[in-house]
């Protein structure tokens, strides 16, 4: 009865997002106040509906109701609690329930807490979020209703892919998702204001909250998804470029560029056109990244759905709202009043260079991605673009971009003082300097690139503190008065030199791990030792261990340095009973920074093993910059002029001009 339950709620969401499509969209375009009331209460009332259905698929899995069809084919009695909550989501029509009750509960949250945005702007935003919502809950009743019964039921269910078997599962999607989805409220206020022909200072302020709140959860959820494949596949790798990777990455980047322009569309009026299409193009970009996931296009360890029907019916929708939007903004981003007028040498013309430089990067990893999958289906010829193009094409756009990051923040509006801002650097370019060629120096020559990859990282990170000290202003007010400067800035602005400041401490650990990690393929017998960046590794060998749905071979290592046993690690070859899968278990002993990482292969008769190490310096830096990334943006959400709208018109104005 709960699993009908959770049924009729959605077809009674899919009624509710029909009447908040239309009604507050005819309200604001009318200005009929009565209309326009209408969408904040639908919009809760949806997000309840949907609530209702994702709790009555959750309480099928924690049961391991086994009558309804997608329960059978992810899960497994034997399974534990965590990965029968986790396997809600680890299949696709799960997965596109939790997208949609992400989208509307953004729908709510802007009826809740955006009271200070303008009755037909919100009215018009909810309205577009409910065609996003109704498409995408036609596409579930349609191809993919979680909820379908199968009688009689089984004894027993097939187990979640062993894979998704992991904690990662539980943290990765949802906040992948987050971001994700979070764009499409800022495409919908895009929408709106296209629709509305509002399009000014006072709107980039309201979509900047919501583009940092989305950008940030993408930000923690690639991070996420990076650090599970480089401990759960055992291949050791942080990054692949595979095409759903690059899905995810693409909106990354524009999101950031939609960051960079909303803050010269707010404070100086510019950029009108170029802001409201980035905010089309980042949401239009996650679509992209939903339609490579689930129309069996691609064949990744990322991919859900393999059926025809359900890629078809996504790339329609994918066409309706990539294609209508792009169309309405042809007709009217013509009739947007442009912007205030500055110099090339000015915060906005580093802005616009930041703009630029990620707008082409992304356009680079698009083509990488996506030109592979068109020759296929075009010509049948099968290609393969990998990281070497990718390294080669998206890495020298990024090389300028990081050179002039230091001076975006510190140059200033309108017109700026390249030569008083260089001064301002010079301690940053001492240190960069510095690093350079200390690594050259205990590398050799013939690691130039990495020392300037070094020096590069530590350009970006000390320009970041400069800001920072730049701004407390100590030489000229003392230590006491610049602490007190420092105490009393907007969050905005720590948020902006910690996510400079992520960027170069994530940029250090891949310069590292890619040019100091050592790396052993070999096979040990039990009571053998071996060498690895200075730490002696002894295999005390193999033992079965049993699971709750599992078997694996664990193998025992003791690290030792100079003869002293520091620590221990325990690989394992496991092996899932319901599906005769088999995984591999990292064993990761991280010391300060650094990390030893060990992976088995196969498993010999005579007791020893095929195992893979890798020594990998500074790698955590990778994952502990964009957490201070995901801190930044906290930091800028807290800022309270973000959650103030623009100021209302005086009382006697509005009635002038009425």
């Amino acid at each position: 009865m709960i699993v009908e339950i959770g049924h009729f709620a959605l077809i009674l969401a899919l009624v509710l997002s029909l009447v908040q499509s239309v009604v507050p969209v005819w309200g604001a375009m009318t200005r009929d106040t009565r209309l326009m009331a209408v969408a904040p209460p639908v919009a809760g009332v949806m997000f309840l509906f949907v609530g209702i259905a994702f709790a009555a698929l959750t309480h099928a899995y924690m049961t391991s109701d086994f009558s309804v069809l997608n329960v059978i084919e992810n899960s497994h009695s034997a399974k534990p609690l965590l990965y029968k909550l986790t396997g809600v989501w680890g299949n696709h029509e799960g997965s596109v329930l939790l997208w949609v009750l992400i989208l509307v509960l953004f729908g709510a949250l802007v009826a809740a807490f955006g009271r200070n945005i303008p009755a037909e702007l919100r009215a018009a935003t909810l309205g577009v979020q409910g065609w996003v919502t109704a498409a995408f809950l036609i596409f579930i009743l349609a191809t993919s209703n979680p909820f379908l019964r199968v009688s009689p039921a089984p004894m027993e269910g097939q187990d979640l892919n062993p894979i998704l078997q992991d904690v990662g599962l539980a943290i990765h999607p949802p906040l992948l998702y987050v971001g994700y989805v979070g764009f499409s409220i800022v495409f919908s206020f895009a929408i709106a204001a296209l629709l509305l022909g509002r399009v000014d200072a006072a709107w980039a302020r309201w979509v900047r909250p919501w583009t940092l709140l989305a950008w940030m959860f993408l930000t923690l959820g690639i991070a996420m998804g990076s650090y599970w494949a480089y401990y759960e596949l055992g291949w050791g790798g942080y990054w692949f470029w595979d095409p759903v990777e690059n899905a995810s990455f693409m909106p990354w980047l524009t999101g950031t560029a939609l960051l960079h322009s909303a803050i010269v569309m707010e404070k100086r009026g510019a950029l009108k056109v170029w802001t409201v299409l980035l905010a089309i193009l980042t949401f239009s970009l996650s679509l992209l990244g939903t339609f490579l996931v689930r129309s069996g296009v691609l064949t990744s360890v990322h991919a859900f759905a393999t059926d025809p029907l359900r890629g078809t019916f996504i790339l329609g929708i994918l066409v309706v709202f990539i294609g209508g939007s792009l169309a309405l903004y042809a007709w009217r981003a013509p009739m947007l009043k442009q912007g205030g007028l500055f110099a090339p040498v000015s915060r906005e013309g580093a802005l616009v260079l930041n703009n630029l430089l990620l707008t082409v990067a992304a356009a680079a990893v698009f083509v990488g991605t996506l030109y592979p999958l068109a020759l296929e289906a075009l010509g049948g010829d099968k290609i393969s673009v990998g990281p070497p193009f990718f390294n080669l094409t998206f890495g020298p756009l990024m090389i300028p971009l990081l050179v002039a990051m230091p001076f975006g923040p510190l140059l200033a509006w309108k017109r700026g003082d390249l030569a008083g801002v260089s001064q301002r650097l010079y301690a940053a370019l001492g240190l960069s300097v510095a690093a350079t060629l200390v690594v050259a120096w205990m590398q050799g020559t013939q690691s130039i690139l990495a020392a300037l990859g070094f020096g590069l990282a530590v350009w970006v990170i000390a320009g970041a503190i400069s800001e920072i000290v730049s701004r407390a202003r100590f030489t000229d007010v003392g230590l006491s008065r610049g602490i007190s400067r420092l105490v009393g800035l907007p969050g905005s602005a720590w948020g902006t030199a910690l996510g400079h400041l992520g960027i170069g401490v994530t940029l250090l650990g891949i310069v590292a791990v890619t040019a100091l990690q050592e790396e052993r393929v070999l096979t040990v017998h039990p009571g053998e030792q071996f060498e690895i960046g200075g730490y002696e590794l002894t295999f005390g060998g193999l033992a079965r261990r049993t699971g709750p749905n599992y078997v694996d071979d664990v193998g025992h290592f003791d690290i030792s340095r100079g003869g002293v046993k520091v620590a221990e690690a325990d690989p394992a070859k496991r092996l899932y009973l319901a599906r005769r899968m088999p995984t591999t278990e990292a064993g990761i002993v991280t010391f300060g920074l650094s990390q030893v990482y060990i992976s088995i292969g196969e498993v010999h008769g005579d007791g020893s093993a095929d195992v893979r190490t890798f020594y990998k310096p500074l790698v955590t830096l990778i994952w502990i910059g964009c957490l201070v990334m995901a801190l930044g943006a906290t930091l800028s959400l807290a800022d309270r002029r973000l959650r103030v709208g623009a100021p209302k018109p005086a009382r006697g104005r509005m009635v002038a001009a009425e």
